[in-house]
């Protein structure tokens, strides 16, 4: 399995994204891989293109009370609440094992203001192993009541305006789908100076538990993914492309090589692959293994499949 990804890894699979030059175009999701080390022992991380980590913010979070995750079709819903160590834990504690790998690794950051967005942000510049900034921003902002950023142009805007003078590191912005055009808001947080966006994050949803007459979650709604989502995550990316001046990371419900190739033919640099790490922890490395199979088969790059869908 490995010969193959090592092989075209210099000529076949390396993207660009802001700057940065990846190995391949498969990185893990954020939330579903924990801070690396976790999955260290039953993959390589050094076969990855990156390592999104778990959302930092600005102080330890524990999450959401339990239950908290509930299996559906095609798929999970999932209302873990952001639980995290912190970003000062991070960098003292997480990141040293990362820097092992040759891996880029990019740090995941969200917050309930726009101050702690730029803190996070400040706190995480010039640090030794961090490649990029993935900004979530499906947050509720608890100044102005609870909006969230994420649905907001103008809300999101002004996080990614934050977020970049706090830092010098490149800002991808993750982009919620739970919006009427996402369209606008690529415009909106490219406007703002976002290098990169990530389409899309969980889509709003809800399980009942019909003997109970209860929600099978404690916080009754929850972030659905896995393959239910991907075609509307496709559809969105192709969406986006339209209008996007920026690379585009594409997200949602990625289980195999197929799957990543829909998201890249249809506009995206490069994927995420988040839930199906749940079921199989080396998938991300088979997803990559099955891209390089899929270029060297065509005789092509990744680069060249980039938004070469035809209609």
């Amino acid at each position: 399995m490995g010969t193959t990804v090592e092989k075209n890894t210099g000529e076949r699979l390396p993207v660009e994204i802001a700057g940065i030059r990846f190995q391949n175009p498969v990185m893990t999701a954020s939330g579903t891989f924990g801070y690396g080390s976790e999955f260290a022992p039953y993959t390589d991380l050094n076969r990855l293109g990156a390592v999104v980590v778990k959302g930092l913010s600005l102080k330890p979070r524990q999450g959401n009370p339990g239950p908290r995750i509930v299996e559906t079709p095609c798929g999970m819903l999932n209302a873990i609440g952001l639980q995290n160590v912190g970003v000062e834990a991070f960098i003292k504690e997480k990141l040293p094992y990362l820097r092992k790998y040759s891996t880029r690794v990019i740090a995941n950051i969200f917050g309930e203001t726009m101050e702690d967005y730029s803190e996070v942000a400040r706190m995480l510049d010039g640090v030794e192993g961090v490649a990029a900034l993935e900004v979530n921003i499906s947050c509720p902002n608890v100044k102005k009541g609870g909006i969230v950023f994420g649905t907001d142009p103008f809300e999101a805007a002004k996080v990614v305006m934050a977020v970049k003078k706090s830092t010098r590191l490149p800002v991808i912005t993750k982009l919620s789908p739970n919006v009427t055009d996402i369209k606008v808001m690529v415009r909106a947080v490219e406007d703002a100076g976002s290098d990169a966006v990530s389409i899309i994050n969980t889509l709003t949803g809800m399980v009942v538990d019909v003997e109970k007459r209860r929600p099978a979650l404690a916080t009754v709604t929850g972030g659905l993914s896995g393959p239910a989502i991907r075609p509307v995550a496709v559809r969105m990316v192709w969406e986006a492309r339209k209008v996007a001046r920026t690379p585009i990371i594409g997200v949602g419900g990625i289980m195999e090589a197929k799957d990543a190739l829909e998201f890249i033919i249809a506009g995206a640099t490069a994927v995420q692959v988040g839930t199906a790490s749940f079921i199989d922890p080396n998938a991300a490395v088979k997803v990559a293994e099955g891209i390089a199979e899929y270029v060297e088969r065509h005789g092509t790059t990744v680069s060249k499949l980039v938004g070469s869908l035809e209609v």
